[in-house]
């Protein structure tokens, strides 16, 4: 629901020391909007930037932030009975933005609260007003 348009990947001009998950910020429609690779942010392993690559535009707490990721493949509407508790996990990692796993077919899908995961003080995105209590 947070999802305003989905952007092929465009290089952002670069903030001078900002984490390496924030790329920069891009110019859209008149609006800067800064630029989080979700990849570097989650830790994966590979970020690749390539013809897949996207940009999720979204809409939080009235600000617009854009989201890198590999792809957009599929858009999914689940039914409740799909979704299964996060498992608990004993680790120094803030887990506290995913909601639920859902198995759809032979792939298993993470949900996450995105408004949660771009609020949290470590991103530096939202005012202190915007962030969720």
């Amino acid at each position: 629901l947070r999802v305003q348009e989905i952007r092929s990947y465009e290089e952002p001009t670069r903030i001078a020391n900002a984490p390496s998950f924030i790329k920069g910020v891009v110019n859209l429609r008149g609006v800067i909007v800064p630029v989080v690779d979700l990849r570097i942010k989650l830790g994966c392993d590979k970020v690749e930037y390539n013809g897949f690559t996207v940009v999720i535009v979204l809409n939080v707490h009235g600000r617009v932030v854009g989201a890198v990721v590999d792809s957009v493949s599929d858009v999914l509407e689940l039914a409740g009975e799909l979704i299964k508790p996060a498992p608990e996990m004993n680790t120094n990692v803030d887990t506290s933005f995913i909601t639920g796993i859902a198995s759809v077919g032979e792939r298993m899908l993470i949900l996450m609260d995105i408004e949660a995961l771009m609020s949290s003080s470590d991103m530096g995105l939202m005012g202190a007003g915007q962030r969720l209590q």
